[in-house]
């Protein structure tokens, strides 16, 4: 299954972009909604918050005063570990559910407020971002959903910055229009990269890209980086280097639209298990002798129609002069 990680600001649309893609098909596995369901009466979640901040974080009808638990849970760093020790599992195990409920070709869209914050975007096959301007989030905040000016700018600051968002987004979509201008934006990022990029992923297959060169693209680096980081989670500890070569590593060249990342391993034992780890990730691996394979290397592509890239494992030499 593919998995796509969702975020954007307060005040961007992000649950505008995941009505959309549920409307396509998407299974939506929303974590504010989960944060809230595993502390609802009768949870162990709840339980475990009374035992820890005393019953007076309940309201008279026995659900979460939250409010109450925010003055009490944030008052300190210790406090707020305690908090995050009991909800962040919960969360966690409940996500897990969800993910392993959704059918083998599922594509998954996991809402996170916070994705950018806790660095969960390597984990995820792509990552989309609602863009919008922050004084435009504000405006919004202020007149639709009628937060105080002064709170609305607080809550944003204290967010990830544009630029941070930016720096993860595989895919930007502006948000900024009037009402209903990304929906056909949502629709052909579906139809055009999302159902392909499932597809690829569940069968195995690199995707294709075009032979023609083309002018030097500036955002070749920021997307090798973010290649880079997927592949340090599919590699765990078994990579030495990951590095962006070839033609796209040179700003002032054209070149294919092709990423070309090496990845160095210390031990040759670890080629095969490392190969089913980049397939599972999105990955797979290319033909043998494609694309001119040196002695020795193994070579995989990227599933994703929209970033294709040759990823080039290597066993490093060791020693030397």
């Amino acid at each position: 299954m593919l998995r796509i990680g969702l975020t954007g600001g307060m005040g961007a649309g992000k649950s505008t972009v995941a009505r959309i893609l549920a409307e396509h098909g998407a299974v939506i596995v929303d974590s504010d909604l989960i944060a809230r369901e595993v502390v609802a009466p009768g949870t162990e979640g709840l339980a475990a918050l009374v035992e820890a901040f005393g019953a007076d974080i309940l309201a008279a009808d026995g659900s979460l005063d939250r409010p109450v638990l925010a003055a009490k849970a944030f008052a300190d760093d210790e406090a707020r570990a305690k908090l995050n020790s009991i909800t962040h599992p919960l969360v966690g195990k409940r996500t897990a559910e969800l993910i392993g409920a959704a059918p083998a070709d599922g594509i998954i869209v996991q809402d996170i407020p916070l994705l950018v914050e806790n660095g969960l975007a390597p984990f995820m096959n792509l990552v989309l971002i609602v863009d919008v301007p922050a004084e435009t989030r504000i405006r919004r905040l202020v007149e639709f959903r009628g937060v105080p000016e002064n709170d609305a700018r607080a809550r944003i600051a204290a967010q990830a910055t544009d630029e941070q968002r930016r720096a993860v987004a595989d895919v930007l979509l502006d948000n900024s229009g009037p009402e209903g201008a990304v929906e056909p934006v949502v629709h052909e990022l579906w139809e055009r990269r999302l159902v392909p990029f499932e597809r690829n992923l569940r069968t195995g297959t690199a995707a294709e890209a075009g032979a023609e060169l083309v002018t030097t693209d500036p955002g070749w680096a920021a997307q090798a980086q973010r290649l880079i980081a997927r592949l340090r989670v599919a590699c765990g500890g078994a990579a030495s280097s990951i590095e962006h070569i070839g033609p796209t590593a040179v700003p002032e060249l054209p070149a294919r639209d092709l990423l070309d990342i090496r990845v160095s391993i210390a031990d040759a034992a670890a080629l095969d298990g490392l190969c089913d780890a980049l397939t599972a990730s999105g990955f797979p691996p290319l033909a043998g002798g494609a694309n001119d394979a040196e002695p020795g290397e193994r070579l995989h592509g990227s599933a994703d129609p929209g970033r294709p890239a040759i990823v080039r494992v290597q066993v490093a030499e060791q020693g030397g002069s």
